[in-house]
């Protein structure tokens, strides 16, 4: 009996280090701008963009929820009330003016509400400002690659790296932007359809071939963060990463430096050397 309480007690003690771990690892996961273990919420905001994304979600939420329970009390009411029992004799009310007017105008004016900030948070994802750097982002089979056009036109290549942590996501040459900066992104595809997403920016965007699109972030927060290609793209779409590295200003200005000599003399990757795994 006491070999097994002290069993018990060892599993319990156990299953407390492990949930503490799992925790300080999942917060720490949610500061690099990733997925988060056993995650139910949207990621932790970096941007203008995604702060606007993260209150619209939550103010929906609220609406819905107070929609579901409404209807959901009148489901009990009705089931209560009306039933055979209570109600041996049906009603043969067909029409009823105050109600219809109700449930049509009360859903408009729901929606009108929604709409409103909906619009909003569209202009704001849409109209590009001015824009203190410039990047276009090139979707290929199956990596990214980004040149800076206004930081001597250096060009490189963005692939998976096995060897690299987090799984999946790290890269061998990380996207490098300024904090606080807004960066235009202009993608396209060199071959099919790709998508440049990015959860902690509130940046999704297609990459066409032939087209041209644009978007923008402004990250607020220095460190990592990582997104991945959000369009079947062919048999890798799953090991097409997209990570970026947000620096001060003085750091970005060393490394457009280090990035000038460095890709100027054929530093890109090969997609053969540390391209993901193949089907």
């Amino acid at each position: 009996m006491t070999m097994s309480i002290g069993r018990v007690g060892r599993h319990l003690l156990g299953l407390t280090v492990a949930g503490l771990t799992l925790a300080t690892g999942g917060a720490a996961f949610a500061e690099l701008g990733q997925p988060e273990p056993w995650q139910w919420h949207l990621q932790d905001s970096g941007s203008p963009v995604m702060d606007n994304i993260i209150s619209f979600h939550n103010l929906l939420l609220v609406i819905i929820t107070a929609i579901t329970l409404f209807v959901l009390a009148l489901l009990v009411v009705v089931v209560v009330k009306f039933n055979a029992k209570a109600n041996p004799v049906p009603s043969r009310t067909t029409h009823n003016t105050l109600i219809e007017v109700a449930w049509t105008l009360i859903p408009v004016l729901i929606l009108v509400g929604i709409s409103v900030p909906s619009f909003r948070l569209l202009f704001l994802e849409l109209d590009v400002p001015k824009a203190d750097l410039t990047i276009k982002a090139t979707g290929k089979q199956w990596y990214w690659s980004y040149a800076y056009p206004d930081n001597g036109k250096f060009e490189f290549d963005s692939l998976m790296a096995q060897d690299k942590q987090p799984r999946l996501l790290g890269v061998d040459n990380e996207m490098v932007v300024p904090v606080n900066k807004v960066v235009r992104v202009q993608t396209t595809g060199a071959d099919v359809i790709h998508a440049f997403a990015l959860p902690a920016f509130g940046v999704k965007i297609d990459a066409i071939p032939g087209r041209l699109n644009e978007t923008w972030f402004k990250a607020t927060k220095t460190g990592m963060f990582y997104g991945q290609c959000s369009e079947l793209c062919g048999k890798d779409h799953a090991f097409m990463p997209i990570a970026i590295r947000v620096v001060n200003d003085q750091e970005f200005a060393s490394w457009v430096e280090t990035a000038k000599k460095k890709y100027a003399s054929g530093g890109t990757s090969t997609y053969a050397s540390t391209a993901g795994p193949t089907q």
